[in-house]
């Protein structure tokens, strides 16, 4: 994995199951706030599954689409867009009624300096947006921060477990969440919470932030010393798979890898690889922000990119000097401050 062509095929390329149920999908697909870190290689991956299947029906993506170019990428694939604001009504409700909805509208980092937006967007624009699609199926992308930080020895949050979110950042995330649950409840829409973290892509991610600072020498905080992660392809696919699993009221669903992984063991087996020093500060923590996913793997399978694949991935894409975005995931926050 040296290029983004060979990045973007693997992430587009879509397994046989995911096929089979997109082919049984009942209208379009439409992607909501698709101009993020994983909009767009979900709705090439989304339009990939439609094509194979050989059903006639459209991958329509949403977003403010500040930047052109990727207005005009997804285009070229033969994927509809449509520039708004969800925020601005008529925008909002100028939008096409379609069956199938994926939300991924979000606002996370920068929420500790702008509380009011991250509520406006977190909160209070789900429910703008569910009642515009009352009608429709409904993903609703959340996050594992719902979750207190626990034990790294208990094996994650359960869906069937508390929440307890730390900051403004994870209370407003809770709050789409229960905005969701009541307009599913009021309207009868079906919906599913979908609890992620943290993806990987390797343009960005905690494996790409672990060896940066091993190829640069620079020491690895051990202080949150434990962390989940899976394939951005598999998280994707995922997403896609979960129109078929929304109920009313909302099913909640971890997604993420099966390890609890240690960053120490992490960056040893990135500096490996690289032929490095791994060098580190602070020492590991008792607790961290960790969500168990056996749920997610009983429903739709391991994911197919192991960890140890990230891993190589991760180390060639870094050492070719691979592009990268410049949006850390802070999973070693842990006050909520983002």
């Amino acid at each position: 994995m040296k290029t983004i062509e060979e990045l973007d095929q693997k992430l587009a390329k879509p397994s046989q199951k995911l096929v089979e149920d997109v082919s049984t999908l009942d209208g379009d697909i439409l992607i909501l706030g698709a101009g993020g870190k994983m909009g767009p290689s979900l709705a090439a991956l989304a339009k990939n599954a439609v094509d194979e299947s050989g059903k006639k029906r459209d991958v329509i993506c949403v977003s403010r689409f500040s930047n052109p170019e990727h207005q005009q990428d997804l285009e070229k694939q033969g994927i509809k867009t449509i520039a708004a604001d969800l925020m601005i009504e008529d925008d909002l409700q100028s939008l096409p009624e379609i069956k199938n909805v994926l939300y991924m509208v979000g606002f996370k980092f920068g929420s500790a300096e702008n509380q009011s937006m991250s509520w406006a967007i977190n909160s209070y624009l789900p429910g703008r947006v569910a009642d515009k699609f009352k009608e429709s199926s409904i993903v609703a992308f959340s996050t594992g921060n719902v979750y207190p930080l626990v034990d790294v020895k208990s094996g994650g949050a359960t869906e069937a477990g508390g929440v307890g979110p730390v900051g403004e950042y994870a209370q407003s995330c809770l709050g789409r969440e229960r905005v969701f649950e009541y307009f599913s409840r009021k309207n009868g829409t079906p919906v599913l919470n979908y609890r992620l973290n943290y993806a990987i892509d390797m343009r960005y991610g905690v494996l790409l932030e672990i060896a940066q600072n091993v190829f640069n020498g620079n020491p690895v905080n051990l202080r949150t010393g434990h962390a989940n992660v899976i394939w951005q392809g598999d998280a994707n696919e995922i997403a896609i798979r979960c129109l078929k699993h929304c109920s009313t009221p909302p099913t909640t669903l971890n997604v993420t890898g099966p390890e609890t992984i240690s960053i120490r063991w992490l960056a040893k087996e990135f500096a490996k690889r690289m032929k490095k020093e791994a060098e580190f500060v602070h020492e590991e923590e008792d607790t961290a922000l960790l969500s168990n996913a056996t749920r997610c793997h009983q429903i739709f399978g391991y994911p197919s990119v192991s960890l140890l694949q990230m891993i190589d991935w991760t180390v060639e894409w870094v050492e070719n000097e691979g592009k990268t975005i410049d949006k850390p995931t802070k999973f070693q926050e842990r006050k909520g401050d983002f």
